[in-house]
């Protein structure tokens, strides 16, 4: 990793205790991402965002990010866009092998890309976003264990890394607008603030 990325400003700092699965977690919101060699479950919601949960079939070292693609006419991994796609996987990645998986064990699960934004339906971007995380895990040779995409309808994700688990649920009814201002602003951030850096697996 290049010392000009700061990856500590994307790690998630929301932890809690879900009284549900009686374990500590984590949330992790649009443009974060967290990984842990501990026990400690992981959870996300997403609409057209999607979510890579990583993890090391080994030795249970996971951790899970959240990301879109920023809204572009550019298409292929190497546009403008696809760019925060590639930070997102890679940054995830290359912290799970500092702390001592090994690219080989890595086994994934993908989730998201529902198309739940007006705003953004006509861009595709659930589609893309879906595209890309696949494209990117097939090229990479990282075996893609599990997957729910795409859709109409935002999910819940809850990953537990030590053994590969993962529950969805798929929130057909939502009561507030909180997903969709989280998504519309991280879109919004994403649109002002180009990436900057390179990262390169390891």
């Amino acid at each position: 990793m290049t010392g000009d990325l700061h990856p500590a400003e994307h790690l998630a700092g929301n932890r809690y205790f879900d009284r549900k699965f009686a374990s500590e977690a984590v949330k992790v919101l649009p443009g974060e991402y967290y990984v842990t060699t501990a026990k400690l479950l992981m959870v996300t919601v997403l609409g057209s965002c999607v979510s890579a949960c990583i993890r090391d079939r080994d030795n249970g070292i996971g951790g899970m990010n959240h990301f879109m693609l920023a809204d572009s006419a550019e298409s292929g991994v190497a546009s403008a866009s696809a760019r925060y796609g590639v930070y997102a996987m890679e940054i995830l990645i290359n912290h799970l092998l500092k702390l001592g998986a090994r690219k080989s064990r890595l086994e994934a699960k993908v989730f998201g890309g529902g198309r739940v934004m007006a705003k953004l339906t006509n861009s595709q971007v659930g589609e893309r976003n879906a595209k890309f995380v696949m494209d990117f895990l097939n090229t990479e040779g990282i075996n893609i264990a599990a997957q729910d995409m795409l859709d109409v309808y935002p999910r819940k994700v809850y990953f537990f890394p030590e053994n590969g688990r993962v529950l969805v649920k798929k929130l057909k009814r939502q009561h507030n607008d909180t997903l969709l201002r989280r998504e519309t602003e991280y879109a919004a951030r994403l649109a002002e603030a180009p990436v900057s850096g390179e990262i390169e697996l390891f």
